[in-house]
């Protein structure tokens, strides 16, 4: 079962077990892992950190350590790619409200799962969307 999808930084966070990860955010990651639930990635998620290396604001071998978690079988987190329906929950979310395009496209994301958004940005967790954090 799909428990939540996580936007970028939530997952960098939680890659490198950085304090800026809330305890509530980890814990509730722990528990889909103990409970055999995923965690979902939107493909846009891999994208942005791409974005991020090049940009100096990530370590660059986040990309390959986020790459071999996804390959492994059985693998807490599972990339979503965003496709038609992912399009059509894009047009649910105000843009006023979430007005950058990768935040929309993870939030997209999580409403057309029907999961909540594991999320720090302040716009996003202000907005009708449910959101852990």
């Amino acid at each position: 079962m799909l428990a939540g999808v996580a936007d970028t930084h939530t997952l960098i966070w939680y890659l490198y077990a950085d304090p800026r990860l809330s305890p509530t955010a980890k814990r509730f990651i722990e528990a889909a892992a103990a409970d055999g639930d995923q965690i979902g990635l939107s493909s846009i998620t891999l994208i942005e950190m791409v974005y991020l290396i090049e940009k100096g604001r990530i370590a660059s071998e986040s990309f390959s350590r986020l790459a071999a978690v996804l390959e492994k079988p059985g693998s807490l987190f599972i990339e979503i790619v965003p496709d038609l329906r992912v399009a059509r929950a894009l047009s649910r979310i105000d843009p006023m409200a979430v007005p950058d395009m990768p935040d929309r496209i993870i939030a997209a994301t999580a409403l057309h799962m029907q999961a909540p958004i594991i999320s720090k940005d302040g716009k996003i967790r202000l907005s009708s969307l449910a959101t852990i954090w």
